[in-house]
């Protein structure tokens, strides 16, 4: 009986590193790389850097990212931190100039 007694401790130990460390690291790290599969041209990104571009080109493990007009940079992918806008979500918002125009016809 001692012999449990004195396993238990250990048993109980991981079981509150398995729950508070290592299962959360496992499921931050699944949403990280399904995030940086879904990564599309035309997605505004955040670097680990704190660089801020959008998708020119994408391959399998390079990223060409438009700085500004003019600037192209190469980055690994898994520099990626972050998808501050997704090309999807761009495309099909509509333009504050249609929101007013809206307004405009339910007012009149």
């Amino acid at each position: 009986m001692s012999g449990a007694a004195s396993i238990l401790p250990f048993i109980l130990m991981f079981a509150v590193f398995y729950f508070l460390l290592i299962r959360p690291q496992q499921r931050k790290s699944k949403q990280r790389n399904a995030m940086l599969g879904q990564l599309k041209k035309g997605d505004k990104i955040v670097t680990i850097g704190g660089m801020h571009g959008t998708i020119m080109e994408i391959s399998d493990d390079i990223v060409v990212l438009r700085v500004n007009d003019a600037t192209k940079i190469t980055f690994d992918r898994s520099a990626i931190n972050n998808v501050t806008t997704s090309a999807a979500v761009t495309a099909s918002t509509p333009s504050l100039e249609k929101k007013e125009e809206k307004a405009g016809d339910i007012k009149a």
